[in-house]
């Protein structure tokens, strides 16, 4: 009986371990760096395990720029009063973000701004 608990108990062990390595790092991002977004949304997807906004930002000679920013979880979100119409297609907000550390168009969500001045945040 003792070898059956061993045995389960490092299975579970097992199980735990594989699935949190499983889950990716946020090291790509510059935590210690925010940077402001203002721009269109181009689309919100509520997905797991991770969220995602799309966001178009016009450069400096007018042309569109898509920016991709991983936010929390629905589960997270959702605790922080978001819900999966919280952003839609042709919403005008302001992200601040940590970029990523090479530089490319990608980010951590921090918190939105919507239109009307509502601030959402994430975790």
């Amino acid at each position: 009986m003792n070898h059956t608990w061993k045995a389960l108990s490092a299975s579970i062990i097992l199980l735990v371990c594989n699935g949190a390595a499983a889950h990716h790092s946020f090291s790509m991002f510059d935590n210690a760096k925010d940077l402001t977004l203002a721009g269109e949304i181009r689309d919100f997807q509520w997905t797991n395990p991770h969220s995602w906004i799309f966001l178009l930002v016009t450069d400096q000679k007018g042309a569109p720029i898509e920016w991709k920013v991983e936010g929390g979880s629905p589960n997270l979100l959702r605790r922080d009063g978001w819900t999966r119409r919280s952003l839609a297609k042709g919403d005008k907000v302001t992200l601040i973000i940590h970029p990523a550390k090479d530089g490319s168009n990608f980010g951590s969500l921090v918190r939105v701004t919507l239109a009307d001045g509502t601030k959402l945040g994430s975790r």
